[in-house]
């Protein structure tokens, strides 16, 4: 497939609207090919504002974390629906941000690493932005939304996707260099990283910059009268846990706990592990000389990860704070979709593991809220504010999420969601297969679940006797997955490139299990071998709930393998 090429405007077009031509290439062969126009948006259309943050799991107060101090993103979760179970589709960023941005599986996209670009590498998908931008809004990229790099072709995807060339903070390329003050008084690139802010460089952070550059976006959309889709990529809390240094003071070391389950489990497959390299090349991380790839870090470090990873929240939850706070100053409170949510989570020990790079819960598992005003909360009157900001250091949170639905949920639906809020045509579900389709979803719309407050139904499976799945009715399914390159941990176990996959772990999450089984990969031909079964996992977690006690050899399952491979084969 060619590569589009970049067209001019006339020099009188405003430079709020970007690129004059839709720049849209459907694949060879699509019906309906050739550009597709932008037309006005609804005229009771809302916009959208879509906050993605960086390595987030649900460790916020609106999810029940007591610790975690977030009551910014908890007064949103409080005029909002909140997914108490919301799982992305593969723990890694670039796979997981075009899985959601596009709609589609990994398998579909084919990115499963950093180093493709979906459009010629699998498919021409229309992304999410992408579908507003040609129903009328205008699209803006603020932060990291997409993956930076080859997985958005060097450019986050413009101009397909957004209306003007898409913002990065200044700031963002000094994130893994030494700026770490150590006790030796010296700059290291470290894991563990609160900064004195007026002491980096350019005397600021990405996160900072980004919410400054959006706020000014905001304003221009009001004073323009422009429909918008604002999409705000935080950086934080992922690594180097790199954060404003007072906001330690909210998690004094002594109130850190270690994971519930910090060590490795006997019943855990060697496949399945992560060996957390990236955390392992930081200069703190180095120094502890901890064996490769099961030797645990010292308690009173991993204290110190956990303690920085929550005050890396709090920075975080300022942000949006400041964000949301924005809509309240412009008057588009009740006008503005707003998203949260996150590409993945983050290990905090648990399983005696770090960083993603998993199937667990913990890697997996993502907060998701929406706010539709007039839908989720009530509209604001005149001069009431229904976002003001809230101090971490002063405030006690006391909100509560306004619809807790318990439905499990994919992130590959944000595409049909988003379109089906928005009052736009919600793309139809794509066929198999689909790569030669360019505006298809593989994630249903969740809006129908926005009114679930009930308990989910008891399906009181019996996994100690095989039966015919028939006779099951159907439970929704949130469905994962990761690659390794081989059996056991690797130096490139967590990010192992396209070429080097050897095996693929797919992994169903239902309301009462986990269900994991690694089989053969072939990368030239992106093909997953089911009967070349690796290893399985398989957790209650209605006992199990932190996903130690893998019962997969010690129980019948056969329904369970006929369940994953309708689901892989449909």
């Amino acid at each position: 497939m060619r590569a589009a090429s970049p067209c001019r405007c006339p020099a009188s077009w405003p430079w709020l609207l970007g690129v004059c031509c839709a720049g849209i290439l459907l694949a060879s062969g699509t019906a309906g090919a050739g550009p597709r126009e932008p037309v006005p948006p609804p005229r009771d259309g809302m916009n959208v504002l879509f906050i993605v943050a960086d390595d987030l799991r649900p460790a916020l107060g609106c999810y029940g974390d007591s610790l975690v101090k977030s009551p910014n993103i908890d007064q949103l979760a409080s005029r909002s629906v909140v997914f108490q179970n919301a799982y992305a589709q593969q723990a890694v960023c670039a796979p997981s941000r075009v899985s959601f941005l596009t709609g589609r599986r990994p398998d579909t996209t084919r990115l499963y690493d950093f180093h493709s670009y979906w459009r010629v590498h699998a498919g021409n998908y229309s992304t999410i932005p992408q579908y507003f931008k040609e129903n009328g809004y205008t699209t803006m990229s603020v932060g990291k939304v997409f993956h930076p790099g080859i997985s958005s072709n060097h450019s986050d995807d413009y101009p397909y996707s957004w209306s003007m060339p898409p913002f990065h903070p200044s700031a963002e390329k000094y994130e893994n260099s030494k700026t770490c003050k150590g006790k030796d008084g010296e700059l290291h690139a470290n894991l563990v990283c609160p900064v004195d802010v007026a002491e980096v460089p350019l005397g600021t952070l990405p996160d900072i910059q980004s919410t400054e550059e959006a706020r000014r976006l905001l304003n221009i959309m009001k004073t323009k009268n422009r429909k918008f889709f604002l999409a705000v990529g935080y950086h934080k809390p992922h690594i180097p846990l790199r954060y404003p240094q007072e906001f330690l003071k909210l998690y004094p070391l002594e109130n850190i706990t270690l994971a519930p389950d910090p060590r490795v489990p006997e019943e855990l497959p060697a496949v399945a592990y992560n060996p957390w390299t990236d955390i392992r090349q930081r200069e703190d991380v180095q120094a502890l000389n901890v064996s490769f790839p099961y030797g645990p870090i010292p308690e009173d470090f991993q204290r110190q990860i956990r303690q920085s990873y929550f005050a890396a929240v709090s920075y975080l939850d300022t942000q949006v704070g400041l964000l949301l706070n924005a809509l309240d100053d412009v008057g588009l409170s009740n006008n503005t979709i707003v998203m949260f949510t996150a590409d993945h989570g983050w290990s905090l020990g648990e399983h005696g593991e770090w960083a993603k790079y998993s199937n667990f819960d913990v890697a997996t598992r993502v907060p998701l809220m929406f706010y539709v005003p007039g839908k989720t909360s009530s509209f604001a009157r005149p001069g009431e504010r229904v976002f003001p900001y809230l101090d971490p250091f002063t405030h006690v949170s006391d909100s509560v999420a306004a619809g807790k639905a318990k439905k499990m949920v994919e992130l590959v639906s944000l595409f049909s969601t988003l379109a089906e809020l928005a009052g736009l045509w919600v793309p139809p579900v794509c066929p198999e297969p689909s790569f030669h389709v360019a505006l298809c979803t593989q994630g249903p719309s969740i809006v129908q679940h926005f009114n679930s407050n009930e308990e989910e139904d008891d399906y009181d499976i019996d996994y100690d006797h095989d039966y015919d799945i028939e006779d099951d009715h159907e439970e929704p399914i949130a469905f994962s997955q990761y690659p390794r390159p081989a059996d056991t941990p690797q130096w490139d176990s967590d990010k192992p490139e396209l070429k080097d996959i050897k095996i693929m772990g797919y992994s169903m999450r239902t309301v009462d299990y986990r269900y994991t089984v690694w089989v053969g990969f072939n990368p030239s031909n992106f093909s997953a071998n089911l009967q070349d079964v690796h290893a399985g996992e398989l957790y209650m977690v209605g006992s199990d709930p932190n996903e130690d006690h893998n019962i997969y050899n010690s129980s019948l399952h056969g329904n369970l393998v006929r369940k994953f491979l309708r689901f892989l084969r449909r």
